[in-house]
């Protein structure tokens, strides 16, 4: 029996990766700081992820065949994950995010010059660490770098901390935007789109909107199951869905689907915030690396009809 560590993930996609862990006969303990029960079957072990004394006597005497870590946002995190896990885990997958690739969150980035873009586009274990930012303060880190940038520059040096020195086999999932799931998806940038289309409301957009990427929540979950489990494979590998629209694209099939009527808009000034999947750059993902790996990602039209109808209301009862 495999003994699988969870760090956080007890909402929305991380309880469906919990779920599929046990399905399969794994030994799951889920690490988190005691706000919510792990799914039926698994362990439960309260603590603070950011405090290593406390992991560490939490875990102490346990060792994993892999840990996926759902909550690492920080340099901070990741430091402490592999002072804690180093001769613990033979394993480490951190789920990061296509934003590390975000070319208005950081001045070391540019446009890329091809889209969509592949996991060379940042090096984790190149891209500078600097622990001295208010990583412990996140109104002040994103007063420093704005909300967008504090988080995708957490996930970039939370990358590098562990890949410039790795203390065991490291994999950074590099996730698109996950849909899917119903009121699960507690985001609710999904419900934003369903619920303008379906009034008739403008959709805030940029002039020209660029493609971004997508994973259904059921298929993000199979890949960390599968990047824990199922591979060997070490270092970034970015998870999307086939296929990148932009969001007119989304709009579009949200009011194909629902028979809602063709969508309004109502373009942004320059600077003017635009609704959360309209981009005014490409950053959408190649999925090829892990593809090639042997994964078999979907395409973004065989699940995005059902995304859209979990959000509609049940029809009235007869």
């Amino acid at each position: 029996m495999r003994q699988i560590c969870v760090i956080g993930g007890n909402r929305y996609f991380g309880r469906r990766l919990i779920r599929l862990l046990l399905d399969g006969g794994d030994h799951v303990t889920v690490v988190n700081r005691g706000s919510a029960a792990p799914p039926s079957g698994a362990e439960h072990v309260v603590a603070d992820r950011a405090d290593a004394a406390a992991l560490a006597r939490a875990l102490a005497g346990r060792t994993f065949d892999a840990v996926v870590d759902q909550v690492c946002y920080t340099p901070l995190h990741a430091d402490v994950a592999r002072r804690v896990f180093a001769g613990r885990a033979a394993r480490y997958v951190m789920t990061s995010t296509m934003e590390v690739y975000d070319p208005a969150t950081s001045t070391s980035l540019r446009p890329p010059a091809v889209a969509p873009v592949a996991e060379e586009v940042v090096e984790a274990a190149s891209w500078p660490v600097d622990l001295g930012l208010p990583w412990g303060s996140p109104d002040e880190l994103s007063r420093l770098l704005g909300e967008a940038g504090a988080y995708a520059e957490g996930k970039r040096q939370a990358e590098a901390v562990f890949a410039r020195d790795p203390a065991f086999p490291f994999v950074a999932v590099r996730s698109a935007h996950v849909l899917g799931g119903g009121d699960a998806d507690f985001t609710g940038r999904l419900r934003h789109y369903v619920d303008r289309v379906r009034a008739g409301l403008p959709v805030a957009v940029h002039r020209d909107p660029a493609p971004t990427s997508f994973v259904h929540h059921a298929e993000i979950a199979a890949f960390l199951h599968w990047t824990a489990t199922g591979t060997d494979v070490t270092g970034a590998l970015n998870a999307a869905s086939h296929g990148s629209p932009t969001v007119t694209g989304l709009c579009a099939e949200i009011a194909a689907v629902t028979g809602s009527p063709v969508p309004a808009y109502r373009v942004v000034d320059g600077g003017e915030p635009a609704s959360p999947f309209s981009f005014d750059r490409s950053y959408a993902l190649d999925n090829g690396r892990a593809a090639a790996l042997g994964f078999p990602f979907t395409d973004v039209t065989t699940w995005l009809p059902e995304a859209v109808t979990a959000l509609l209301p049940l029809p009235p009862s007869s």
